[in-house]
């Protein structure tokens, strides 16, 4: 691509509602355009890094055995409601009807869809295995889209399907794809983690997240030295058991105008791991009390599975009072008319604080046997620190940005929607699923964040939108244009991606872009060409060399390892 008179701009300043790096330098560099809330076009830079992205997802998803095909994104609602996942996509999912009244909407996901093309080919044991996949529009109405391509209304997705006749042959395939998927993020030159997590609207027995490690991730991912990953949704906490203490007289104590574990903890000189704080939640209509100890968080995900439950909140401030009797920030479990869960660290604490359920009141000496309640179980958020459930060593924490997910689904789908296969015996039987997903544009921006520095994008030579650059100073010489042109198609004749920067600019602003859009080495043609000498500039290291022309094309190579 020759830049003079080409589809290109730069943005020198900071974009205001860009809250991200990763967004702030797309915009900047002309990679993308916001045009409305999560809404984002892709300029020709920007394509040109996402189509590369495309082709190593599409080469490794075929290398695996997977089948390309198209689904369409406007789709009948009603097959939704028939897989009863309509209702947990609830306002998340566009909707619209048609000009004869049927329901429509534009699809945030298409398992129901493939299961649909599978049922094309599926007759018996013979049919399968197989593995189908997309790579295709997605769209979701974000509540709160934020973090320029992180969390977008609408998305750019591969995803996969495998079709099995059991567990086993499910097994195989999922590590098909598991596989594929890390040949896919080492090629990208992706910093991740591989995490278990929970399965969520999707389903089945199974999920781990590929999590591109990075500061504004919104996922907290946690990690050990012996390999143990998991997102914190899931992530499993050890028991702890206090050292055993005499029970003392339950003791009402006034603590005026003392709510958070912060004030009390203050007031009564105790530490706030010598509380139990309540928190009554409305778990599927209907109301909990769940206590957790006072340094410690209820982690929401763990109760809606305890629960087997759909949606989760926490009380309004009127319907805590009303279950109370009491001001917000003195609640407790004793005298409650609610169903009681407790983390089960609470079975191993003695003589702890809690809520009197009377405003401006605590109980001190409290133990278990004091109320009652109808479940024990690990219901909190694990803490960095703690220790870890494989090998006893401490877990640190690191952020991440989801970027693909794979999901063991069995039979959910199949068995709801019908996809049978007749078995060796002529039995009916369903088949066994496998959900791979890859997030097209959070790679984009996930590598943007992990891949940049004051002076711009660095991107990794495998999804460059150029691999080099060849910058002409003085576009009024003969010679440095000859020579620029002559070594522009070199490149391309050898099949190198190369932008030729021949703009009447100046030559701080040509290298200024060319740092902003982060082509991975640049070539600066200027007055050393007279001495047959072209100028070597490594984006990455920043490192500059001095090489002779007729040298300059073995060097590019050897670099690109061609």
């Amino acid at each position: 691509m020759r830049l003079k008179g080409q589809y290109f701009y730069t943005i020198r300043e900071d974009i205001k509602d860009e809250e991200t790096v990763s967004g702030n330098l797309l915009v900047r560099s002309g990679m993308v355009k916001k045009i409305g809330n999560g809404i984002y076009m892709y300029m020709p830079l920007g394509l040109r890094v996402f189509k590369n992205i495309e082709k190593i997802i599409r080469e490794e998803m075929n290398k695996a055995g997977a089948l390309e095909l198209l689904m369409p994104n406007l789709l009948p609602e009603d097959v939704y409601i028939e897989s009863g996942r309509r209702e947990n996509f609830g306002h998340d999912m566009f909707s619209l009807k048609d000009r004869a009244n049927r329901n429509l909407v534009l699809g945030p996901t298409h398992e129901e869809f493939f299961v649909e093309a599978a049922k094309m080919k599926v007759k018996s044991y013979k049919d399968l295995p197989f593995n189908i996949y997309q790579i295709g529009n997605k769209y979701r109405d974000e509540p709160r889209p934020r973090y320029g391509l992180i969390r977008v209304r609408e998305f750019f997705m591969k995803d996969a399907y495998s079709f099995d006749c059991d567990s086993e042959g499910l097994d195989k395939s999922y590590k098909k794809m598991f596989d594929a998927y890390k040949n896919i993020f080492d090629r990208l030159g992706m910093n991740y983690r591989i995490v278990r997590a929970d399965t969520g609207v999707m389903g089945g027995s199974l999920s781990e997240e590929f999590q591109a490690v990075t500061n504004i991730g919104e996922d907290i991912l946690v990690t050990c030295d012996c390999g143990y990953s998991s997102n914190i949704e899931v992530s499993s906490c050890v028991l702890n058991k206090e050292k055993e203490e005499r029970l003392k007289t339950r003791e009402l104590v006034y603590t005026p105008d003392a709510k958070t574990i912060e004030e009390v903890s203050k007031f009564l000189h105790e530490k706030p791991t010598k509380f139990v704080k309540t928190l009554i939640y409305k778990i599927d209509n209907e109301f909990y009390a769940c206590l957790v100890s006072g340094d410690r968080e209820v982690n929401e995900n763990k109760l809606l599975k305890l629960l087997n439950a759909k949606e989760i909140s926490l009380a309004e401030v009127n319907e805590v009072e009303e279950i109370t009797n009491a001001k917000v920030g003195f609640a407790g479990p004793i005298g409650l008319n609610i169903k009681v869960i407790i983390d089960q660290d609470i079975l191993y604490k003695y003589n702890f604080i809690v809520g009197a359920n009377q405003t401006n009141y605590h109980f001190k000496n409290v133990n278990v046997q004091d109320f009652k309640y109808e479940i024990a179980a690990d219901i909190k958020n694990v803490k960095e620190g703690d220790i870890c459930p494989n090998c006893g060593r401490r877990l640190t924490f690191q952020r991440g940005i989801e970027v693909g997910n794979t999901f063991k689904l069995g039979t959910k789908y199949s068995s709801k929607l019908g996809l049978n296969y007749l078995d060796d015996k002529n039995e009916l039987k369903p088949v066994y699923m496998g959900c791979y997903g890859i997030g097209l544009g959070r790679i984009m921006a996930a590598l943007a964040e992990q891949n940049n520095d004051e002076l711009g994008l660095v991107w990794p030579v495998s999804v460059a939108p150029f691999k080099v650059a060849i910058v002409i100073i003085n576009n009024e010489d003969d010679k440095q244009k000859a020579i620029a042109n002559a070594l522009y198609n070199d490149l391309n004749r050898n099949n190198i991606d190369v932008l030729l920067d021949d703009r009447d600019e100046r030559a701080g602003v040509k290298f200024n872009d060319m740092d902003l859009i982060g082509i991975p080495y640049r070539i600066t043609i200027g007055k050393k060409i007279n001495n047959a000498l072209v100028e070597l500039y490594i984006r990455s290291t920043k490192e500059v060399y001095d090489i002779h022309v007729n040298d300059i094309m073995v060097k590019i190579k050897e670099l690109l390892d061609l």
